[in-house]
C-alpha cells in the first residue's frame, strides 16, 4: 500500500486545500494520472499518482486543508485494472468506487469547527487572526466550503470589541467650551497611537469609526458576480499593499526608435527559433540591468530594516482566463535578451494553459506589468508585496519628437511609450527612483542590447 501525501507546493507554501477529487475509491489509476486538485494562495495544482494501482482509500474530503506531508489517499499497487472495477452485469463488490464520505454535520453552537480541527482558511488570514487576537475556532466562515475569510476575521474582531468606557469631559471638553471641528477625533486617535506604541493604520471597511458605504439594495437587472478564489486573493493582496506601502509614482517618456529598429532586424530570426521578440522582452531586459545597478530596488522591507536580495527574480504579469497572475523569471540577471524572451513565452504559455506551478509564482523580487495594447497612456500599478517596486508599460504610439544630431534639432516621427514606476517610499526616495527609471529609459532609447 502506497501513501500519497501532500507535497511541498512552493518554498513558502505549508498547506493546501483539497478543491476537487478526480478519482473515486476503487478506481484504477495509472502512474502520473492526476488524482486531485489542490488550491493554495499561490496556484492551483494537480497531484499525480506516484504509482499505478487501485485507489484503496481517500483520506480527506473536498474542502479540507491539509498540511505538507499530510495523508491524501492510499493506492494498492498490487491490484490490477481488472480487480479495480466489477465486471459488467456483476453485483457491486464491497470495494465499489464511491465518493469521499461527507463531513459530519457540526454540533449546534460549534460554528462548524471542532475544537481539535484546523480551521479552513489561508495563511494570511491566520496571521491576521493572530494579530487581532481572534480565535478562528469561534469564527463562522462565509467563504467556499465554509472557508474563513479576512472579512470574517475583521467582523469577529469588531463584534468582540468592548464598548469604550465613557470618561468625564475635561475642562476643554465641557459643555459650552470652544473646540475646533475634529478635535475630539484627533484626541481619540492620539490616545490610540500612544497606547499602541506607534501608528496603527485603519482597517479597510472598519477603520476608526470610518465612513461605510450604504448596504446594497437589489434591483431588477442587477447581476451579482461572486468572487472567484483568485479574485478574492488578488483583492486582499491589493488592499494590503495599499495600506502597507506608501506608493509614489514617477513617469518617463521613452523614445523606442533605436529599440524598434533592433527588433525589426531580428524578430524573424527569433521567430524561426520559436521565440517571440516583443517590446516586453526589451523592457524586462532593461529593467534587469537597472536592478543590478540599483540593488535597493531588488529588496523587501522587514520589521525594522530591509534586506537587499541577492537573486533577481523578475515577475511578469500575465492575463489568464482565471485572472491576472505574476510568474517570475528566476535569476533573470543571468540571462541575455534571448533567454528572457524565451522565458516570457514559456511562463505565459503555462499560465494560460493552467500549468503554472507554485514555485513559478514564488520569490518574485521586482515586477514588470504590461496591460496590453488598447488605449492606455500610462498608469500607476499597485506594488506586488513584498516587493518595493513595479514598472508598468503604457501604450506604444507614433509621436512627433525632437531629434538632436550634430547639435542641430529636427522633427521626426518615432514610436514612443510612457513607463510608470510605482515605488515604496518607506525605503526608496525620489532621487533613487528617478535614477532607476532614467537608466531603464536610457537603455531603451539607445537600443543597448546584445541580440
Amino acid at each position: 500500500m502506497v501513501d500519497v501525501r501532500m507535497p511541498q507546493l512552493g518554498e513558502s507554501v505549508l498547506e493546501g486545500t483539497v478543491s476537487r477529487w478526480l478519482v473515486r475509491e476503487g478506481d484504477f489509476v495509472k502512474r502520473e494520472q492526476p488524482l486531485l486538485e489542490v488550491a493554495t494562495d499561490k496556484a492551483d495544482t494537480e497531484i499525480p499518482a506516484p504509482i499505478a494501482g487501485r485507489v484503496a482509500r481517500i483520506a480527506v474530503s473536498e474542502g479540507t486543508v491539509v498540511a505538507k506531508e499530510g495523508l491524501l489517499c492510499q493506492i494498492d499497487e498490487a491490484a490490477t485494472e481488472s480487480q479495480a472495477a466489477p465486471q459488467q452485469g456483476a453485483a457491486p463488490a464491497a470495494a465499489e468506487a464511491r465518493p469521499p464520505a461527507p463531513a459530519p454535520a457540526p454540533a449546534p453552537g460549534s460554528n462548524g469547527h471542532d475544537e481539535g480541527a484546523r480551521p479552513l482558511t489561508s495563511p494570511s488570514t491566520k496571521k491576521l487572526a493572530r494579530e487581532e487576537g481572534v480565535d478562528l475556532h469561534a469564527v463562522q466562515g462565509t467563504g467556499e466550503h465554509g472557508r474563513i475569510t479576512r472579512d470574517d476575521v475583521l467582523r469577529a474582531k469588531q463584534s468582540a470589541a468592548p464598548e469604550p468606557a465613557r470618561q468625564a469631559p475635561s475642562a476643554s471638553q465641557a459643555p459650552g467650551a470652544s473646540q475646533a471641528p475634529g478635535a475630539s477625533q484627533a484626541a481619540e486617535l492620539s490616545q490610540l497611537i500612544q497606547a499602541s506604541g506607534g501608528f496603527v493604520p485603519p482597517v479597510p471597511g472598519v477603520g476608526f469609526g470610518a465612513y461605510k458605504v450604504p448596504p446594497y439594495t437589489p434591483k431588477p437587472g442587477d447581476k451579482v458576480v461572486p468572487f472567484s478564489r483568485r479574485r478574492r486573493i488578488t483583492a486582499d493582496h491589493m488592499v494590503y499593499s495599499k495600506v502597507t506601502s506608501p506608493h509614489v509614482v514617477t513617469v518617463a517618456e521613452v523614445d523606442l526608435h533605436e529599440t524598434s529598429k533592433l527588433r525589426e532586424a531580428h524578430k524573424d530570426e527569433y521567430k524561426k527559433a520559436g521565440v517571440s521578440l516583443t517590446f516586453l522582452s526589451f523592457i524586462c531586459a532593461a529593467a534587469v540591468r537597472a536592478l543590478r545597478e540599483h540593488p535597493e530596488f531588488n529588496a523587501r522591507v522587514l520589521e525594522n530594516s530591509y534586506v537587499v536580495l541577492r537573486d533577481v527574480n523578475l515577475g511578469v504579469a500575465v492575463d489568464t482566463p482565471g485572472g491576472l497572475i505574476v510568474p517570475s523569471i528566476k535569476h533573470a540577471d543571468e540571462l541575455a535578451l534571448r533567454g528572457i524572451a524565451r522565458s516570457i513565452d514559456e511562463l505565459a504559455g503555462r499560465a494560460r494553459s493552467g500549468k503554472i506551478t507554485a514555485d513559478d509564482l514564488a520569490n518574485t523580487t521586482f515586477t514588470v506589468s504590461n496591460p496590453g495594447l488598447k488605449g492606455n497612456l500610462f498608469g500607476g500599478a499597485i506594488i506586488s508585496q513584498p516587493n518595493v517596486g513595479i514598472l508598468r508599460m503604457g501604450e506604444i504610439k507614433k509621436r512627433v519628437v525632437v531629434v538632436t544630431k550634430d547639435k542641430e534639432d529636427s522633427i521626426a516621427i518615432h514610436p514612443v511609450m510612457f513607463l510608470a514606476l510605482s515605488y515604496d517610499h518607506r525605503i526608496i526616495d525620489g532621487v533613487l527612483a528617478n535614477s532607476f527609471l532614467w537608466r531603464v529609459t536610457d537603455i531603451l532609447t539607445r537600443g543597448e542590447f546584445e541580440v
